[in-house]
């Protein structure tokens, strides 16, 4: 008898029974993070915990679903709650452990202004440790003391569930408790003693309290210590038990779960599981056990990514296909032209093979020579792109008009904006604006110094200030880098392209504002001038720019709704918003380039005003110190005065600092090449060609980075309106210097804008815009989940190390935020340029 044969069987079964262990087992990736198959866990490489961006994350099947698991001071924190600060991260991929220590208070956060609570006397240090344990994670906190008494119950280990993904999702407690999970935070509610408190409004030494400053029925706080009370209690908490792709179990060995609706006292807050800290405990004060369900077959669907309106027949066309890097079966992609019959196969081509970014391969499927006009669709295997046009009109209607026909309208302070039966918006902030306190920092980063550089007094009305301008994102605040910027990539865009468009009413006078009503004046010199008019009005009253006018408290500041619910347009009274001001020569002079060149457009439409910004201009330009750090801004100043005036003084001090030029082209070249003609100076200009074919190859080199064909390196925030400026900007060194700059990447930049970018949702960042577009908008209709026509969000995000994500949620502003000052204008530059290239050719 051989009895080799059983012990044959038996390490064949140990060697298979090994390998299905290792196959349900979390291992650490080379990126530093915990994967098993379709699930990802994240452990701190995130520094974004205001954004729901932070902690441990955990992402499942292509979805993040938790974030920011880590000690918080409140079962609900909300923006500008006490964060710890991160010390140290330690990967061991021999233990398969990552583990991090933190302090609490982060003191910095505090002096920088940006915070308004003053953080408790609880200063403590702790570990989290986390560890992979076969198909499940065991995260354990150290502390170093104790937690006192009074901070029982208010210390504790939380981690943030993503809510859009929930409404209506199933719940479970210990299998004697279960839930939905509700579309709007339900009562009842509960108190609890704040670990800290506002700084109030202005509590500092020689500024106006709180309470000097609340007018009658006006509460100048928000209550951050009321809390739902807790949907559910218990040991062991599971996550949509019936979906397997999303379902995850929260185990606590030690203190209790508790389920928490962040939502009750923050309209921006998550679903939140947290665990407090017992008392007398500091090893493994905190013990989860989290497991994921792994669905073992899944692999990431393909994306495909294209252009959400489409493409100009004489266009580039080329769409990206975004797979699993573990997907090896590669499909052939077709291009599908959609008939009156139906599905028409009209153009079939292997993908080229790009390779590896994040966490992706990806395929290019470059159909540019179909240019058939019609409606179309690619299909990658089951996968399949949002049906686009090729046409020859496809960028004439409905693509850049939104911007001027809804945002910009929309965005206007100082008037009551109707669209036919609906009001967007009242009259708002007549009573701008009292001067700011000296010796203070403002929550939204306004300092004002000890002076206030004027020959008003804190407290005092500035007159000039109640017209024109725009809302700035969602807060309302009117930054002058963002009227004046807006200001000047609308004048740009009038100046190359000619734009006589009218849909909207604009009447200074009246302050109101009619969406689709023409009045027989071109829309884009109306805005043009709405911005100079806040910027030039405040010049004039007060000798200076204003840094900023903004809300003088917290509960204004945070307002959802309408902008004419924050004061009473009453001048003088104490709910008047604060203009601060600044010596900040590199800004101003930025601004005077920016006025020099309204100027221009605005002559002959309102010459006075043209006549203002051209003195605001050159005076800044004239009595503005130059140092290191503001003469970037003067070169900039220089070009706009040279083109606007013609005087001989801005080309001769341009000449005169050539080698300075020369070695900043990178910076200076898309607006240098629109006055180097008029320089005439031969020396100038070899010099600073032999500079941009330096910077083309620079360029060149970044965009061959990304399968987008663009400089695209994320961080955190959405790069949406980092791309469109570069478009924008490279639109210029084409037409100054088209032998060194081609027109790819003005293409590139619109289509990734478009919906050509990374990550499953391959939404337009223009709302309203293509097929599939982001209709969830952080702007002042958030709370209602809804958009602006026009705005442009920031875009996809980055969850660090390599997760691309764009989010259906209103309130995530590094991902749907609107803003002024380019998050609109450059686009619609960008699609006006696109639109005048193809027509040249």
């Amino acid at each position: 008898m051989n009895n080799k044969h059983p012990i044959k069987l038996i390490s064949i079964f140990l060697l298979l029974f090994t390998a299905i262990l290792n196959a349900q087992e979390f291992k650490l990736t080379p990126t530093d993070y915990f994967q098993n198959k379709g699930v990802d866990i994240m452990v701190f490489d995130d520094i974004y915990p205001e954004g729901h961006q932070g902690g441990l994350s955990l992402i499942m099947h292509g979805n993040r679903v938790a974030t920011n698991g880590d000690i918080r001071l409140e079962p609900t924190p909300g923006q500008w709650q006490p964060v710890p600060v991160q010390r140290e991260r330690i990967v061991d991929h021999n233990t398969n452990t990552i583990t991090v220590n933190l302090s609490y208070p982060d003191s910095s956060r505090h002096l920088t202004g940006f915070n308004p609570m003053i953080y408790p006397d609880f200063v403590f240090n702790y570990t989290v440790n986390v560890k992979s344990e076969g198909e499940s994670i065991i995260v354990s906190v150290d502390l170093d003391r104790p937690v006192p008494a009074e901070f029982i119950g208010k210390v504790g280990f939380n981690l943030e569930l993503f809510p859009g993904a929930l409404f209506g999702k199933p719940w479970i407690m210990d299998d004697d408790q279960s839930g939905i999970f509700p579309q709007q935070p339900n009562g009842p509610t509960s108190i609890m003693q704040a670990n800290h408190k506002f700084m109030g409004d202005f509590n500092k030494e020689g500024q106006a309290s709180a309470e000097q400053l609340a007018g009658e029925g006006y509460s100048p706080i928000i209550a951050d210590d009321i809390v739902s009370e807790p949907y559910a209690i218990g040991k062991r908490f599971v996550v949509q038990p019936d979906d397997p792709y999303n379902k995850y179990t929260i185990e606590s060995l030690g203190a209790d779960l508790k389920l928490y609706d962040g939502r009750m006292n923050h309209n921006n807050g998550w679903f939140v599981i947290r665990s407090e800290v017992p008392q007398g405990k500091t090893k493994e004060a905190i013990k989860w056990v989290i497991t994921p369900n792994v669905v073992e077959e899944w692999l990431y669907k393909p994306v495909v990514q294209t252009s959400q309106v489409g493409y100009h027949p004489n266009q580039p066309k080329v769409a990206v296909i975004e797979l699993d890097k573990r997907d090896i079966g590669h499909s052939t992609p077709v291009l599908n032209k959609i008939t009156t019959d139906g599905l028409k196969e009209v153009f079939l081509k292997e993908g080229e093979e790009w390779g590896d970014f994040l966490r992706y391969s990806y395929l290019k499927f470059d159909f540019s020579e179909v240019k058939e006009e019609g409606l179309y669709q690619i299909s990658y295997g089951d996968s399949k792109s949002s049906i686009f046009r090729i046409s020859g009109d496809v960028y004439d209607r409905g693509v850049w008009q939104p911007v001027l026909e809804y945002f910009l309208p929309v965005q206007m302070c100082h008037t009551r904006v109707n669209e036919k039966y609906r009001v967007w918006h009242d009259l708002c902030h007549f009573d701008d604006a009292r001067m700011a306190p000296v010796n203070f920092n403002h929550i939204d980063g306004y300092s004002q110094g000890p002076l206030t550089l004027t020959n008003f007094k804190s407290g005092d009305i500035v007159p000039g200030l109640n017209i024109g301008g725009w809302h700035d994102a969602g807060d309302f605040d009117l930054r002058v880098e963002s009227q004046a910027g807006e200001t000047y990539i609308l004048t740009l865009a009038y100046e190359e392209f000619d734009v006589d468009y009218d849909v909207t009413s604009i009447d200074q006078h009246s302050r109101i504002t009619e969406i689709h009503q023409p009045d027989g004046k071109p829309d884009l010199l109306q805005q043009i001038e709405n911005g100079t008019l806040s910027v030039i009005g405040a010049y004039r009253s007060m000798g200076r720019l204003y840094r900023g006018i903004i809300t003088n408290n917290l509960r204004d500041y945070v307002l959802l709704g309408d902008a004419a619910a924050m004061t009473d347009n009453e001048i003088g009274n104490k709910d008047d918003r604060w203009v601060f001001t600044e010596d900040n020569p590199g800004r101003e002079l930025t601004i005077a380039a920016n006025m020099a060149a309204a100027s221009r457009a605005l002559k002959g439409f309102n010459d006075s005003l043209s006549i203002h910004a051209l003195e605001c201009a050159e005076e800044i330009y004239e009595f503005t110190e130059e140092n290191s750090r503001s003469k970037s801004s003067k070169v900039h100043a220089a070009v706009e005065l040279f083109l606007t005036t013609g005087d001989v003084k801005y080309k001769n001090w341009l000449l005169k600092e050539s080698d300075f030029i020369v070695d900043n082209i990178n910076r200076f070249g898309w607006f240098l090449g629109r006055a180097e003609e008029k320089i005439n100076d031969d020396e100038f200009s070899k010099s600073v060609n032999r500079a941009l074919l330096s910077l083309r190859a620079d360029l060149d080199n970044q965009a061959s980075e990304t399968p987008y064909g663009i400089p695209y390196r994320p961080h955190i925030w959405g790069a949406g309106w980092n791309i469109q400026e570069f478009g924008f900007k490279h639109y210029f060194l084409h037409k100054a210097y088209p032998d060194i700059f081609g027109t790819q990447y003005i293409f590139n930049a619109l289509n990734f804008i478009l919906g050509c970018h990374p990550g499953s949702n391959t939404a337009s960042f223009a709302s309203g815009v293509g097929a599939n577009s982001a209709t969830v908008g952080y702007g002042l209709n958030r709370a209602d989940w809804s958009y602006i026509p026009g705005g442009v969000i920031s875009g996809t995000a980055l969850i660090r190390p390599d997760f691309p994500e764009l989010l259906e949620f209103p309130y995530l502003w590094q991902q749907v935020e609107y803003v002024m000052g380019g998050g609109s204008s450059h686009y619609m530059f960008l699609v006006l340029a696109a639109q005048q290239l193809l027509t040249d050719q």
